[in-house]
């Protein structure tokens, strides 16, 4: 029977997240754990440790396809941790379970003589340590980032292509200056890029260095091996093909300190709050009548207003961003710290990091989903802007002053402030004015479609 999903992600959001849950679900984790045991125990049989003959390749080949876990394979691990498993009593114990799966995969092939290797000299967050590093660094370069970028190119497509549609801005509320609609959507895709080359360059640490970071048993059993060079190797295997790398971290507690990760969710709650605010500017648009969303034949929109369409993509993205941050703030804040050298707090903790990613991806795919169902209304834009003849004053009072005209800001703050402006009365306030020929016709010539600076040129991504 299926179990009923107690949380969104797998249930209403569960169609979304195929490439996310490939490499960050319960199932990847256990794989990761156990490619991590396999990685240690193949640079284990290069040390020339006594008693440990190098591998063969079949062993290698053996040894790969362990690594990759049928349901079968986690059923076994789940039975070897709650229930016991071929005479194994229950550990209790999820990564002892991996090593005995492990035993129990290999105790009737070559490598039956070599199986007290495994977990050799390593505690369990050692295998943890790595395993999250793994699913850190495939979470973001296989699902995250790709949905981030897919975002932000069609941001940047959005800016171009409305580069010179006019639209009235607004500051505090009120009507300001005329901007457009494309140059408002580049200031978004350009904070969002930014944020994704931060991204790109992020590394993952983990540690590698026993019960309480100082590969104490290491040195115990093998005290001539070099083991620090060796926990480096297993970085370098579990790295290859791998864009967001892993590092090892030089010195630790029981535990990595974690500041790698706090780096990278502080990143990415950064790039979440840009998108808050670009879907809250959206929403903000659809209510005015600026931005339309397309109608789609038989959706409800209301259960009991039919009429209405409502902006329902950018709300389901704000909110699954606000859970989203509100996880990678507790991760960031929390996952650094343990008492002394270990304390198992964080271990529940770690668990949902997934979760968080989950809601991340969710809130990607609706925002540009949204995006896709909306479009820009040119001619009620140009319409609202020019109602509002009075975001002319700052261009006027500006070139009054270039042309040395006392009083310039009063003047036009006396005129204009606190009352309904229309272009007429805009246009017989400029004709009395005392000022030479070509300061008048510099005057006339502004028009609110017109005074744009470089508007156009900034939406189109042109800075210089």
């Amino acid at each position: 029977m299926k179990i009923p999903a107690l949380c969104p992600l797998d249930g209403r959001y569960s169609g979304r997240l195929g490439a996310l849950r490939s490499v960050m679900s319960e199932a990847a984790f256990t794989a990761s754990r156990v490619r991590a045991e396999v990685a240690w125990f193949e640079i284990l049989s290069q040390l020339n440790l006594p008693g440990f003959k190098p591998l063969s390749a079949s062993e290698r080949k053996l040894l790969a396809d362990v690594c990759t876990l049928s349901e079968k394979d986690l059923d076994v691990l789940r039975a070897l941790e709650f229930d016991g498993c071929q005479n194994i009593p229950p550990t209790k114990h999820d990564v002892k379970a991996v090593e005995y799966f492990l035993k129990l995969r290999l105790k009737n092939t070559s490598l039956k003589d070599r199986l007290e290797w495994l977990h050799f000299a390593l505690t369990s967050e050692d295998v943890n340590s790595a395993a999250y590093a793994v699913l850190l660094s495939d979470g973001l370069e296989k699902a995250l980032l790709p949905a981030l970028e897919t975002l932000q190119k069609e941001l940047a497509k959005l800016a171009k292509k409305e580069a010179r549609s006019v639209l009235l801005a607004r500051t505090h509320g009120q009507p300001a200056v005329p901007t457009t609609f494309g140059k408002e959507m580049r200031v978004f895709a350009e904070r969002l890029a930014r944020q994704i080359r931060a991204l790109k360059t992020r590394e993952i640490s983990f540690k590698f260095a026993g019960a309480a970071g100082h590969y104490n048993a290491h040195y115990a059993a093998f005290p001539a091996v070099n083991w620090p060079r060796a926990a480096r190797r297993l970085a370098a295997a579990l790295n290859k093909g791998r864009k967001i790398k892993l590092f090892l971290s030089p010195v630790s507690t029981q535990v990595d300190n974690r500041d790698s990760y706090a780096e990278l969710f502080d990143n990415l709650r950064r790039a979440d709050v840009i998108l808050q605010d670009f879907c809250r500017d959206m929403w903000q648009y659809i209510s005015a009548g600026l931005v339309r969303q397309k109608a789609v034949r038989g959706e409800v929109g209301s259960s009991t207003m039919p009429q209405k369409v409502n902006p329902i993509d950018f709300e389901n993205a704000e909110g699954n961003l606000q859970l989203a941050d509100a996880l990678f703030e507790l991760f960031s804040r929390k996952l650094p710290v343990s008492r002394l050298q270990r304390d198992l707090s964080d271990s529940t903790v770690l668990r949902n990091m997934a979760v968080a990613f989950g809601y991340a991806l969710t809130a990607y795919q609706s925002a540009a989903k949204g995006l896709e169902k909306t479009a820009f209304d040119r001619a009620a834009a140009r319409e609202e802007l020019n109602a509002h003849p009075e975001v002319l004053a700052e261009a006027v009072q500006t070139v009054l002053r270039a042309a040395g005209y006392k009083n310039a800001y009063e003047t036009l703050r006396d005129f204009t402030r606190g009352k309904k402006m229309t272009a007429a009365l805009f246009h017989e306030f400029i004709e009395g004015l005392a000022v030479d020929g070509p300061t008048k016709s510099r005057l006339r010539a502004l028009t609110p479609e017109n005074y744009l600076g470089r508007a156009a040129d900034l939406a189109e991504g042109k800075y210089d």
